[in-house]
């Protein structure tokens, strides 16, 4: 979607007296069946994910996976060459299961590594980072984000969008100073 002068559309946005107007607006729009769109604040507000409809995130699943592949990387690397590879009975040791307690310490330290790498680039990879640069920062006003503003942005790739019909949710959900933002 592009502006008459040409620009691309980013998107329209809408800022919001404090937390619990926000808050209501989020409703509203979900309510509304928009599905791209995102709430920026200066300090969490409790029950937003809810409000935006929001599910629970894939992140543990990822982080499941690596502890896994972790736990199952440690077992092969230190049940590979003591019980298969090389079996060497040193002063009367077992070379079977009764030497698994010896490992339990590679197999938790392994397991939270990779866990923990895990976690990190699968948040990175969600969140789309990293980004240096977001069109939203165009609009002057959503500096105040960090500090004591409270904002809606429904983008304009989201299917149902269409300027006038965003426009009229936001006001009708109390916005102020809605704006449209720019991609360039």
């Amino acid at each position: 979607m592009r502006t008459p002068s040409g620009n691309k559309v980013y998107g329209i946005g809408a800022e919001y007296p404090s937390a619990a107007a926000l808050y209501e607006a989020a409703k509203r729009v979900r309510d509304a069946g928009f599905k791209r769109w995102d709430v920026h604040s200066p300090f969490p507000i409790h029950g937003m994910d809810d409000a935006m409809g929001l599910g629970k995130s894939w992140l543990s699943a990822a982080v499941l996976i690596g502890g896994i592949t972790g736990l199952v990387t440690a077992c092969l690397l230190t049940f590979g060459p003591s019980w298969f590879i090389y079996p060497l009975v040193v002063h009367g040791k077992p070379v079977n299961w009764k030497t698994v307690p010896a490992f339990f310490p590679i197999m938790f330290e392994l397991t939270v590594l990779v866990s923990a790498f895990t976690a990190f680039l699968s948040m990175l990879i969600m969140n789309g980072l990293p980004r240096w640069y977001h069109p939203i920062f165009n609009w002057d006003r959503f500096s105040r984000a960090t500090n004591d503003g409270f904002f809606l942005v429904i983008e304009a790739r989201d299917p149902r969008f269409t300027e006038s019909e965003a426009q009229q949710l936001l006001e009708q959900s109390g916005g102020q100073h809605i704006t449209v933002v720019h991609e360039d």
